[in-house]
């Protein structure tokens, strides 16, 4: 029997994901969160071996999630679940000796496997992403259906984007949006992370590629 604990921000796809996962046969779901800081109360009475975690969990950073998860439970095993793709994010969570990685568009036959797998001390990480070396110069764009990108983009961080590509900086855009400088800075920061873009122009590129201005 696997035992599963899921976080995800998206309260109906968690409740859903969570009454098909136990249904699965050799599978228990023992609980849920929706978001980073209600798994972190209670990851010390958590009692399973898988963790099925979103990547993009708006309250706390991915990186410093897995830190504090690893310094609580060092052995837990972790499997992400999410639509980003794109090395960048994964080989960023291998780092913190994550065991998966799986696009929320594959089979309930694949996640089972995966599960399954992880459980037995082995990996899994889907075929859409490279797992394969990568340089220090290695970056790689994240591939974005456009479908998904206001499930991945706040209507804020949506704002911030159309006025970086008209050319504001950060002190006009603040003054716009009635925000601070630093709440700015933060979310181009977190624009350039989650798109997967190395500066200001990766994201204007990305902004025109998917239609996101004129």
């Amino acid at each position: 029997m696997v035992k599963v604990f899921i976080t995800d921000d998206h309260e109906m796809y968690l409740e859903g994901l969570a009454l098909l996962l136990d249904k699965q046969e050799g599978i228990k779901v023992t609980g849920t969160a929706l978001s980073a800081t209600e798994l972190l109360q209670k990851l010390p009475e958590i009692d399973a071996d898988i963790l099925l975690l979103d990547v993009y969990l708006p309250d706390l950073d991915e990186e410093e999630l897995l830190q504090k998860i690893r310094a609580m439970r060092p052995t837990q095993k972790i499997v992400y679940l999410t639509m980003l793709r794109g090395t960048r994010y994964v080989h960023k969570l291998m780092k913190h000796g994550i065991q998966g990685y799986i696009l929320k568009n594959a089979s309930v036959a694949e996640l089972n496997v995966a599960l399954n797998k992880v459980q037995d001390g082995e990996v899994y990480f889907c075929k859409e992403v490279n797992i394969g070396d990568q340089d220090d110069d290695f970056r790689s764009t994240i591939i974005i259906e456009d479908k998904d990108i206001n499930a991945i983009l706040s209507k804020r961080e949506l704002q911030v984007l159309r006025l970086i590509c008209d050319e504001f900086n950060n002190a006009e855009i603040a003054a716009k949006l009635f925000l601070s400088v630093s709440t700015v800075e933060t979310h181009r920061k977190n624009l350039i992370s989650k798109l997967g873009v190395n500066n200001t122009v990766g994201l204007v590129k990305f902004a025109v590629k998917h239609m996101l201005v004129d």
